[in-house]
């Protein structure tokens, strides 16, 4: 491979790509009524067709789930019929779109609750981090811990998203395992004091990222089904004591599921890279299918990666944000424009969907 590694088609498990480049989840809290994706979500994606895939932003699997205002949900009627009119309008643009499935667990609110009762959590320890609720940023809610009689059906939860997401249109689902919420929860120690069979050691900490990655697998096949990891992130106020013990043990147990995909945070998910040591290369050969590389890539990092072979796929996420193009863009040199921070959560189409397209390489 040369320069232009990153421009070539590649085929994802079941999923055929144009490119190698990958738009990152990116939260943006702009859900109508009852958590649906509406017309301004549709056009969004839509603008940004031209990755070779699209991970979605994360969406509720559940009410219990959701951890910040006007995310969209994928575990009603309507949430699936919405989410339906984006697929269509991603694959007619010639694009793949799989959505992200997340359960916040801890970084939630009483306010976003079921009868504004306490978030969960493996156990009720709060995150120092803050959410973003009534259109402002708060201190996360006391968490309960979970009895274990219910994770059975959070595990359930997982795997009906999953379908709703299939029958949505979607070409597959990313399982939201990092960045501190209830599945890293579990996987890491600095938020995990549980002695049952969900705590305690490597293997029972993991337990639940991967039973659900399991049930995901079932329901969809295993090469339609992906999961992000942030081995030592520190997002949302998640720590791990040895963050290359537990990830090696879990991507192993990953690899054997026979998923299409990891998504690896390298480094502070939106920070540096180099936070702590951390070896990435033992996870790469460790998985015997895709490796999706995240976090803090420019072109130059992200093709050298997949020349290389660090990296089979390259994510992106803010730079798409104020690039709908940033395929083109990167492919003819043109420059990136910058983001407007203001408009980052929440809000209509400022921000959202108004960020223009280059018109030629020497500028917008």
């Amino acid at each position: 491979m040369t320069n232009n590694a990153l421009f070539e088609p590649y085929t994802l498990g079941a999923i055929p790509l144009s490119n190698r480049i990958v738009m990152a989840p990116l939260t943006r809290n702009r859900a109508g009524a009852g958590f649906v994706p509406g017309d301004l979500t549709v056009e969004y994606y839509a603008q940004r067709a031209s990755a070779g895939l699209i991970i979605s932003e994360a969406s509720q699997i559940s009410q219990q789930g959701q951890g910040y205002q006007d995310t969209p949900g994928i575990y009603t009627r309507e949430q699936i019929d919405g989410w339906r009119k984006v697929t269509t309008a991603v694959h007619e643009k010639g694009g793949r779109i799989v959505l992200q499935l997340w359960h916040v667990g801890r970084i939630s609110h009483t306010d976003l609750q079921p009868n504004h009762g306490q978030p969960v959590a493996p156990s009720a320890i709060r995150a120092e981090t803050k959410t973003f609720v009534n259109n402002a940023f708060v201190d996360v809610s006391e968490p309960r811990a979970l009895d274990i009689h219910e994770i059975a059906d959070i595990v359930d939860d997982f795997r009906k998203a999953a379908a709703n997401a299939i029958e949505a249109g979607f070409d597959g689902v990313e399982v939201h395992g990092a960045n501190g919420y209830l599945l890293e929860q579990f996987a890491k120690d600095g938020a995990n004091l549980r002695t049952d069979s969900y705590g305690g050691s490597v293997e029972n900490r993991a337990r639940l990222m991967l039973e659900v990655t399991a049930a995901v697998a079932r329901e969809i096949g295993a090469e339609r089904t992906g999961i992000r990891i942030s081995p030592v992130s520190p997002a949302n106020g998640i720590s791990c004591s040895n963050p290359q013990a537990q990830y090696d043990y879990i991507v192993d147990q990953l690899d054997a599921l026979g998923i299409a995909y990891i998504q690896v945070v390298e480094g502070a998910t939106g920070g540096p890279r180099d936070i702590a040591p951390f070896d990435y290369g033992s996870l790469r050969r460790r998985f015997s299918n895709t490796y999706i590389a995240n976090n803090g890539y420019d072109l130059e990092l992200a093709t050298s990666h997949v020349v290389e072979s660090k990296a089979d796929l390259i994510a992106f996420g803010r730079p798409f944000i104020a690039n709908p193009d940033l395929v083109e863009r990167l492919k003819s040199g043109a420059p990136l424009a910058e983001m407007n921070p203001t408009t980052l959560y929440g809000g209509g189409a400022e921000g959202y969907t108004d960020y223009p397209r280059f018109t030629d390489a020497s500028g917008i």
